[in-house]
């Protein structure tokens, strides 16, 4: 899970922990530790590190040490493991996400694993089909690489969930070949209050080019515009309207009650 740190608050917390522990269910991870104390671990590293604003969390759940060197979960005798990977990283210049200016992305050469083989509901490491798409786009300049389904509708990134905007509706694919992220559901949230129509569909490469805007999301990017897909400029090249309007509106979400959870020496 991913997790940033805005002002003294941790947003949506509760939600990524939820998602933590139904996938750690999914795989039939035994003796996960409880929610209180991972979230006492989270303040005590964000403590000693002195971070509190323009921060990204990194938690990765492992089923824990071996008795012995195997693939068989049974040898995972000491219970779960859990790493906490706090890094600055501010949203505000960073080089991967322009959320100011945008990026450019391209169609990956392979496609999307299928829910037939690798749930992709399922928040896991199991992630060479994500990594050999980010390596095509780093050879040729790009943010990231669109993936696409195994029947060519496009499905999300590397490492973000995608939208598009095609005469004023908001377009994003069906949650079935992509992880639901939680930035994209809080998009979805967010449409809704800004009276923006938005679908869930499947969406094919051709609207993606043709789209009047388009951006990313995930939790250490937020919403990214893009400008460019495969060569072909979109929209007018700039960041379009109803981005502005989405990302001002999730800027003001981690001083919005309950979508945050304070760090102790705030409250």
């Amino acid at each position: 899970e991913g997790l940033r740190v805005y002002r003294g608050k941790i947003l949506s917390l509760e939600r990524h922990l939820r998602r933590l522990f139904k996938s750690a269910r999914a795989m039939g991870f035994a003796n996960v530790h409880s929610k209180e104390e991972i979230i006492d671990a989270i303040f005590q590293v964000l403590a000693a590190n002195g971070m509190r604003d323009g921060a990204h969390m990194r938690l990765t759940l492992t089923r824990g040490e071996k008795s012995t060197s195997s693939m068989n979960p049974k040898f995972n005798v000491y219970g779960t493991t859990l790493i906490i990977l706090p890094e600055w990283k501010p949203t505000e210049g960073a080089t991967t996400y322009d959320n100011a200016k945008g990026v450019s992305l391209i169609t990956a050469a392979n496609r999307r694993n299928p829910p037939s083989t690798v749930d992709s509901k399922i928040h896991h490491n199991n992630l060479i089909n994500n990594i050999l798409p980010k390596l095509q786009a780093n050879l040729a300049g790009a943010a990231d690489a669109i993936m696409l389904d195994l029947d060519g509708f496009v499905s999300e990134t590397n490492a973000t969930n995608l939208f598009i905007v095609d005469d004023g509706v908001l377009l994003t694919p069906h949650a079935d070949h992509c992880l639901p992220g939680i930035t994209r559901q809080t998009v979805i949230m967010l449409a809704q209050e800004l009276d923006i129509p938005c679908v869930e569909r499947r969406v094919s490469l051709a609207e993606f080019h043709s789209a009047d805007e388009c951006f990313t999301t995930g939790t250490m990017g937020e919403l990214t515009p893009v400008t460019l897909i495969d060569g072909r400029v979109i929209g007018d090249g700039n960041v379009g309207p109803i981005t502005k309007r989405i990302q001002s509106s999730y800027k003001e979400l981690p001083d919005r009650p309950g979508w945050s959870t304070i760090l102790p020496e705030f409250v």
